[in-house]
């Protein structure tokens, strides 16, 4: 639209965050802003924060000094420039980050996003800062508008937020606040528009998602693995997953999904933090090693190719040599085929800020690179096994080579083959030919077609 403002969005942290970037985006649209990555051209700047990385609010005032120097100019041309910051670190920090930084106009934490244009006014007739904090009583999912054009043929769709497990470094509960799941008929309604639009796989989003409780469309509440099975029978939505979960709410029914669903992709993220129980008590992650193992054992049970993923923490508060060692042993045990690992970093107002026996950061680092040589390798190993397998693949976008698409195995792994544009869109069966530490890379299979993947089964995990 000619003479329509102009709006860049700038996100950190998690998926969550990537699917609310989406919807403020769609929010803002309604209100006739169009997109821009060009800092200098946004009559607005939005950036939505992450606080659960090291430094993350370090990142924000690093990131509003830049943002402060070009408003500056755009004002010395008669443009007027509103800074938004968004997330996490904005319902952490609230009036803070204005008198740190008083080139904010509003900060607006994750659950206030949908009222962004009405508070965006308020503060350009006020001239002067907004800050919403609050947990409204109103559903937000309610007030924004219809799911946009889409991006690729993935997308996201958060189903529930908040936690209720309080872990003792983690600040969602006090950022996102307790657990609340969307109904099934909204989340039915959105996964529908979404195929509308051009989406074959979703991602089902959640702090806590394994935890969904949601309204039936029958009455009652719905599981997760009941929410997978109405999603599962909308016609052109093929690929279904689902993040992040607990191992405590891994429920019969959602383990017996991974074996009857073939739309469910065999690939599951289930953090379980450490190896020692001792530092697992210490996390209140209301697990055991033992518990986790035997969860892992019953889910490979029931799908014995699904491959998982996990976040781990090293160098909690009183983390020995021997509860590393444990991790370790864990590792070797499971076996993973993608990993997240963090440094433990304090975060102000959880309990483990306060506790005794913070472990020096060089001890951290060390641990850090252990680990993570024990996992790449894992990882490696696991890619490695695709090679010679013939896999079927959803071509997501373009690659950086002339004629290359990129898209995703069942696994979530990259994977690369040169192939017409027209397969955008589309789940082809690739022969994979080569691998590396995150990627694979292929030819299309002359002669397999989609319907010989039923279930997309058939790569072990090791």
């Amino acid at each position: 639209m000619p003479g329509a403002k102009k709006v860049l969005v700038k996100t950190f942290g998690c998926q969550m965050n990537v699917y609310d970037s989406e919807r403020m985006t769609e929010a803002l649209e309604a209100e006739g802003y169009r997109e821009t990555d060009v800092l200098e051209e946004a009559d607005l700047v939005v950036l939505n924060t992450c606080h659960i990385r090291e430094k993350a609010a370090d990142k924000v005032y690093s990131e509003l000094g830049r943002i402060r120097q070009v408003k500056e100019e755009r004002l010395a041309l008669g443009r007027e420039t509103q800074v938004a910051v968004a997330g996490c670190v904005a319902q952490a920090e609230g009036s803070e980050i204005v008198s740190r930084a008083p080139v904010v106009d509003l900060v607006i934490g994750p659950q206030s996003y949908h009222r962004m244009p009405d508070l965006l006014r308020q503060a350009a007739s006020d001239r002067r800062s907004v800050v919403e904090t609050q947990f409204p009583e109103e559903e937000k999912f309610e007030r924004l508008p219809a799911r946009g054009k889409a991006r690729t043929a993935t997308a996201f769709l958060t189903v529930q937020e908040g936690c209720d497990k309080f872990c003792t470094f983690c600040v969602v509960p006090y950022t996102r606040g307790m657990e609340y799941s969307r109904s099934v008929a909204a989340i039915v309604a959105e996964a529908e528009a979404l195929v509308a639009r051009g989406v074959s796989e979703v991602t089902l989003l959640g702090q806590n998602v394994n935890a969904y409780h949601g309204a039936s469309e029958g009455g009652g509440t719905a599981s997760l693995a009941g929410l997978i099975d109405r999603l599962a029978r909308i016609d052109g939505l093929e690929r279904l997953r689902y993040t992040t979960s607990h191992p405590r709410d891994m429920t019969d029914d959602l383990i017996a999904a991974h074996a009857h669903e073939p739309k469910l992709m065999p690939f599951l993220h289930l953090p379980v933090q450490s190896g020692s129980d001792r530092m697992l008590a210490a996390m209140n992650r209301k697990h055991t090693a033992a518990d986790y193992l035997a969860l892992v054992a019953r889910i490979r049970k029931a799908r014995p190719d699904i491959a998982l993923s996990t976040d781990f923490i090293v160098g909690f508060p009183g983390e020995t040599d021997a509860d590393f060692e444990a991790t370790l042993k864990i590792v070797d045990t499971v076996g993973f085929a993608q990993a997240y690992t963090f440094k433990y970093s304090a975060r102000p107002g959880t309990p483990a800020a306060k506790m005794d026996d913070q472990v020096p950061e060089s001890v951290k680092t060390e641990r850090l690179f252990r680990l993570q040589q024990r996992l790449d390798g894992q990882q490696k190993r696991f890619n490695a096994a695709c090679v010679g397998r013939t896999v079927p693949v959803l071509f997501e976008r373009a690659g950086r080579h002339d004629g290359q698409l990129i898209g995703r195995s069942p696994y979530l792994q990259a994977v690369h083959a040169f192939a017409d544009e027209a397969l955008l869109g589309r789940i082809v069966p690739v022969e994979i030919l080569g691998s590396g530490p995150n990627s694979l890379s292929g030819v299309i299979a002359a002669s397999a077609t989609h319907d010989k993947f039923p279930g997309h089964r058939g790569i072990a995990a090791e």
